[in-house]
């Protein structure tokens, strides 16, 4: 390794772009030993008579919807479709799953553009910079790969950083973060490959989300533990340890957002516990959740008004006044299940993905269901909404992915 530069007083966009340039290094980067995979892995044993009559059932347990609202479905994946991520300009999405596989695929089409080699383990996180110039993908193993989209998906870099919890590019930059098992937070300028490491303390990094300007990392921990990092000085400004109090999380924290103004953060944990945090530290704790919260929103872009959103795995949504933080009203739904993820949509909308393959459209004003999207027959794992187009993308467990124009189906 080169000898270590001092560069606390640069910001993360002032690093140089071409890799050719000087190598300017943030902290150290530790050298990570990496398993023998061929030691670790076995010849798979054949199914036995009754193992395979158990996947059989399985398959046949499946129940189907009973409509199919999408107008495309990519169906090369041989497995449970873990992240999906839609291009920022072209009609082109990424997804990624457990077979191993990450493929650029045409959103109008169907076809094929970019199948992702190299990876060995299942693809948990797969991505567009912000400009689309770069791809990048990186598995569970935490084997990460970037591609130049703009150079027929040419490969420019790789790093192996040990097992990975999440990964995903800067809003603003060519700048590629990653949370491990170990703990550790990696920030690499991209093609470079210039890092710094946000240390960890021997707990699973479990989610991060950015700050809307940029700045600053939302960090939540498998502890509960919550950290906001500030990128350029690579340190901790908020810390709030795991607790059993009244604003503290006592279990993981899977899932934070941040609201446009950089001045209010939520967090939710297995706990069911959503937490209201600004630069300061905690101000209060939304109360009422009925079990484990998996996905949270701020700050929807259409209203004035400062609401939240929460979203249990035992079909819970409620919206939230998060300045007063109390309850407006509870999502409507005739058929409630656990909710996976949710993103803002058009005309203060909630689109969330469910564990019924269902994708479910809320009004954020009033809590009315406006519409259902089916055509998934098993969890949905990752959706995302892209304004421009008008056009809803989700990965599901039973092994695709659909494109669905946002619009009610009847």
């Amino acid at each position: 390794m080169s000898e270590e530069k001092s560069t606390n007083s640069q910001n993360i966009e002032e690093l140089p772009e071409n890799p050719d340039d000087e190598m300017v290094y943030f902290g150290d980067l530790t050298d990570e030993v990496i398993d023998d995979l061929e030691n670790a892995l076995g010849a798979e044993e054949p199914l036995s008579d009754e193992e395979g009559a158990e996947n059989v059932h399985e398959e046949e347990e499946r129940e189907l919807p009973e409509r199919d609202d999408s107008i495309l479905t990519f169906a090369k994946h041989e497995g449970p479709i873990f992240c999906a991520s839609l291009h920022p300009s072209e009609n082109l999405a990424v997804t990624g799953g457990e077979d191993d596989k990450a493929y650029v695929w045409n959103t109008a089409t169907g076809e094929v553009v970019f199948a992702v080699p190299d990876h060995n383990d299942s693809v948990i996180a797969a991505g567009f910079s912000h400009d689309g110039i770069f791809l990048a993908t990186g598995d569970m193993a935490g084997e990460i790969q970037v591609f130049k989209t703009t150079k027929d998906y040419e490969k420019v870099w790789s790093f192996s950083m040990g097992d990975m919890c999440w990964m995903k590019w800067h809003s603003a930059g060519h700048v590629l973060l990653a949370g491990a098992d170990s703990g550790e937070i990696y920030v690499w300028r991209i093609p470079s490959g210039d890092c710094k490491v946000l240390q960890g303390y021997g707990e699973k990094c479990e989610t991060a989300t950015l700050t809307e300007d940029g700045k600053k990392l939302a960090a939540g921990y498998g502890d509960g533990m919550f950290k906001l990092w500030d990128l350029k000085a690579g340190t901790a400004i908020i810390e709030m340890p795991p607790t059993e109090n009244a604003t503290g999380h006592s279990e993981t924290i899977t899932t934070i957002s941040c609201d446009r103004e950089n001045h209010l953060i939520l967090t939710g944990s297995e706990d069911g516990k959503a937490t209201l945090l600004t630069p300061n530290g905690p101000v209060g704790v939304l109360n009422g959740n009925s079990g484990a919260i998996e996905s949270v929103l701020l700050d929807c872009p259409d209203l004035d008004a400062k609401i939240a959103v929460t979203a249990t795995l035992d079909g819970k949504v409620t919206i939230w006044d998060a300045s007063k933080q109390i309850a407006r009203t509870e999502c409507e739904d005739p058929n409630p299940v656990g909710i996976t993820r949710m993103v803002w949509a058009k005309d203060h909308a909630i689109v969330a993905g469910s564990l019924s393959g269902a994708i479910k459209v809320w009004d954020a004003r009033t809590g009315q269901l406006r519409f259902t999207l089916l055509g998934h027959a098993d969890n949905i794992n990752d959706v995302c909404y892209d304004k421009k187009r008008n056009i809803v993308l989700s990965a599901s467990e039973d092994g695709t992915a659909k494109i669905f124009n946002y619009s009610s189906p009847v």
